[in-house]
């Protein structure tokens, strides 16, 4: 088996004009990016839908998390109610200018138990949303998975810990593509595969919250030096037997397209020494080489191998050649810029978590001068032979608040976007566009405390009014057509809110 590997100096180099790089005001269009470019916003099943309880929907992991003494943040038992509210959605979206919605299904809504029966309700409602997307000419991306496994899976056989799974979510997914696939032409199998592991069984600061001390807290099981890696590899087998089912009894009749997702930061030396060089290729081999590398070349990175060491399932062979090339497209997530700098100690640590093998420290950037998305569309295209790419999450986080005015999502969005334009005319396959979120919806890392969404939801109002905030009108004008940094169209934008 052939691995590549690539020279973390030379990779360096590539990037250099990247990482002196400054936004700028941009002015530019949608008719500036290629024909078919797709823009969209997105959300997902648990964050948006609510109705937690109703027509057949049984717990997922995430309902449990949000129920335990630990979480403070509120539950996804209501959200935005889009169970309820989604005609009234996708008129929004209508109204904005959408090309795409991109949301998940909830598996737990879907098939109660986990596997067998499916729950008729949930297929209504799954089946409504599609038809009034389609009906509204707005194209659906669906995600299978976005880290809501049913409980009963999890109290069962411990969920994505144990190799059972890899039956249960093909099974998942085939009822997906036989009972939706002749209108949906996007699938995405797995979202943010690599924060899932780490956030949900390394640190177990998310569902179903496993982990281990010290590396994290309020756990009641689990095992962080070694769960996480187990998962990784479980997502990928489940990835991969459910991306060949799709290829050999559907894609042929629906022509559609089925890929992966990653979180992906933009990745930075703290400081120009060889050894902070080195530590942003590691951080990039484990962030993100650990789950798409084999999705590739059919293998993990050495440097995850030689520090996960036993940890770390291996692939057999066959097994190997199942996952090498099973996608037509990857997804990303991208919000911000870290800068890494090498912390060679933590490898000393005799029981060493994950985050402790990829031995870095970590300083985050949100605001930052250096355009993190081209950087890391960069990175992608010249490790991994440029694969057809959809941005699938891009936003800024801000104050939950009524205030209309989020004129630093804006100025985040104007930026992000011109650094994609640069990015897509530098060559980059990117092939769509899509903002975090669509509404404020339950957010995974504190509930109700922050947003993303271009449309404010008032919690506090019964009937949960959704509201354009000027990212909203900023955006839809960038989608109809009109150059985004226009100042008559700022100001349009402002007597719009008020």
């Amino acid at each position: 088996m052939k691995v590549r590997h690539y020279s973390c100096l030379g990779i360096a180099i590539g990037l250099a004009n990247l990482w002196t790089s400054v936004f700028c005001t941009h002015i530019y269009s949608r008719k500036d990016f290629p024909h078919g470019f797709v823009f969209g916003s997105g959300s997902s099943a648990y964050q948006v839908e609510g109705a937690a309880n109703q027509d057949g929907r049984t717990p997922s992991v995430w309902d449990t998390f949000t129920h335990n003494e630990h979480w403070h943040g509120g539950s996804g038992d209501v959200a935005a109610d889009g169970y309820h509210k989604y005609k009234e959605d996708v008129q929004l979206m209508v109204e904005t200018g959408l090309d795409a919605y991109r949301f998940s299904i909830s598996w737990s809504r879907l098939i109660p138990n986990g596997r067998g029966l499916v729950n008729p309700k949930g297929l209504q409602y799954y089946n409504n949303l599609i038809n009034e997307l389609i009906s509204h000419g707005i194209q659906p991306h669906v995600t299978l998975f976005h880290y809501d496994h049913p409980q009963a899976l999890e109290d069962e056989y411990g969920g994505w810990v144990s190799r059972k799974i890899v039956k249960d979510f093909t099974a998942y997914a085939q009822v997906c593509f036989r009972e939706f696939g002749d209108r949906v032409s996007h699938w995405t199998t797995l979202n943010e595969a690599n924060v899932f592991l780490i956030a949900g069984y390394d640190l177990g600061i998310s569902a179903p919250n496993r982990c281990s001390a010290p590396y994290g807290i309020n756990c009641n099981k689990g095992n962080s030096s070694s769960e996480p890696y187990l998962v990784a590899y479980h997502m990928l087998l489940s990835h991969a037997s459910a991306v060949r089912l799709y290829r050999k009894k559907y894609q042929g009749k629906q022509h559609g397209f089925i890929g992966f997702n990653v979180f992906m930061y933009g990745v930075l030396p703290l400081t120009n020494s060889s050894e902070d060089l080195l530590a942003v290729q590691r951080t990039n081999d484990f962030m993100i080489g650990l789950m798409v590398n084999p999705l590739v070349f059919g293998d993990y990175p050495s440097i995850v191998k030689k520090n996960a060491g036993l940890r770390l399932p291996a692939f057999t062979n066959y097994e190997s050649k199942q996952v090498k090339g099973s996608f037509d497209f990857l997804g990303i997530n991208h919000y911000c810029i870290v800068h890494v700098k090498d912390n060679p100690d933590s490898l000393k640590l005799e029981n060493r978590d994950m985050m402790a093998d990829i031995a870095v420290d970590y300083v985050y950037l949100w605001n930052s001068s250096v355009p993190g998305l081209q950087l890391a569309l960069e990175y992608l295209k010249q490790v991994y032979d440029n694969p057809p790419v959809y941005i699938h999450e891009n936003g800024l986080v801000t104050e939950r608040k009524s205030s209309l005015e989020d004129i630093s999502r804006v100025n985040y969005l104007e930026s992000y976007i011109g650094s994609l334009l640069d990015a897509v005319r530098n060559g980059s396959n990117a092939r769509g566009y899509f903002t975090w979120s669509f509404l404020d919806v339950f957010e995974l890392l504190d509930g109700y405390n922050s947003s993303f969404g271009l449309y404010y939801v008032d919690v506090n109002d019964p009937e949960l009014k959704r509201y354009p905030k000027l990212s909203a009108h900023w955006y839809s004008h960038l989608l109809k057509g009109s150059n985004v940094d226009s100042d008559e169209v700022f100001q349009q934008s402002l007597v719009a809110v008020d």
